[in-house]
């Protein structure tokens, strides 16, 4: 099915797998992306998907608001349209048009975690496992019949980086085993249940702020789950400092001891008391400056002892 005309919608780098496997396989007449954003400095960056699809002279439409600019969409043709992380709401006029129809590429295994952040989410909430499911669109977010679905497990010390790029290239191939299927209508759609559905809301400046009245284990997994993007956060002595990477202690204290309060400094962290015993952060970042292991950071503070007892908030 060489001569399959494809649509692919999708912008960002956990789509560009998807669509580096689709174009091997198949006849992709046109991405759709996201409209382009200036990065901080001004200059205009083309998305990853953008950028192969140009490489590879596949027509790109990047509309505002695609529920009012479908009309190039359907100009083409196609026989089926596959999203990945588009961004947007597809309007119904682009979903009953394909003959093999719309389908979606989502990072979890609905119906848990519809949304925008399943992969942050999963790491964040402590799940055990993920995955991915293809399903059949509709008009509401992430509610489709599933097509396919496949699973893996979280590893203690998977960050949202590491889970993410296992679980693009998980997608890659269940979408590729998962076409030939639709087309020869080999498939057996299963409705979600809307009674076991959770969703993972795009992560807000809020959700990027520890809060050490929570437990050891919710505070590690905050950590890892926003690691390397967009990274939590804690405040010491005015000063906002990006926290990368932790472990576990083993210290427990009495009610005296605060939440938040620096306990004691390792060769290789600080540890900092939690709701329920000690967080040890083992990678920081101050504001302005690079991001350094704890060790690094401690050998360039003068009175180290003078951490002790310091407060973060």
């Amino acid at each position: 099915m060489n001569n399959l005309k494809v649509i692919f919608m999708g912008t960002p780098e956990f789509s560009l797998p998807v669509l580096e496997g689709l174009n091997s396989k198949y006849n992709v007449v046109m991405v759709v992306c996201q409209p382009d954003k200036p990065s901080n400095r001004g200059v205009v960056q083309y998305s990853p998907v953008k950028d192969f699809a140009i490489k590879n002279n596949i027509k790109v439409f990047q509309p505002v608001n695609v529920k009012n600019e479908y009309h190039e969409i359907l100009s083409e043709k196609p026989d089926l349209i596959v999203t990945c992380a588009y961004g947007q709401i597809i309007p119904k006029e682009i979903l009953d048009y394909p003959k093999y129809g719309c389908i979606n590429v989502h990072a979890s295994l609905l119906p848990k975690l519809r949304g925008g952040a399943p992969i942050h989410r999963a790491i964040i909430e402590g799940h055990k496992e993920t995955g991915i499911t293809i399903m059949k669109m509709k008009e509401k977010m992430d509610a489709g019949d599933i097509i396919s679905q496949v699973k893996t497990e979280i590893l203690d010390d998977d960050t949202v980086g590491t889970l993410h790029d296992k679980l693009s290239v998980l997608a890659r191939d269940l979408l590729l085993s998962t076409i030939p299927n639709i087309i020869s209508g080999n498939i057996n759609l299963v409705r979600q249940n809307e009674e076991e559905a959770t969703f993972a809301w795009n992560i807000k400046r809020e959700d990027e702020k520890i809060d050490f009245s929570k437990t050891t284990r919710e505070i590690y997994n905050q950590i890892r789950g926003l690691n390397p993007w967009p990274g939590a956060y804690a405040i010491l002595s005015g000063r906002i400092i990006k926290i990368w990477a932790s472990r576990y202690g083993d210290k427990f204290f009495n009610e005296e001891v605060l939440n938040g309060q620096i306990v004691e400094l390792y060769k290789d962290g600080i540890g900092v008391k939690t709701s329920n015993g000690e967080i040890i952060i083992t990678e920081l970042q101050l504001e302005g400056k690079r991001r350094m292991l704890a060790k690094e950071f401690m050998n360039g503070v003068v009175n180290k002892e003078l951490l002790v007892g310091r407060m973060f908030e």
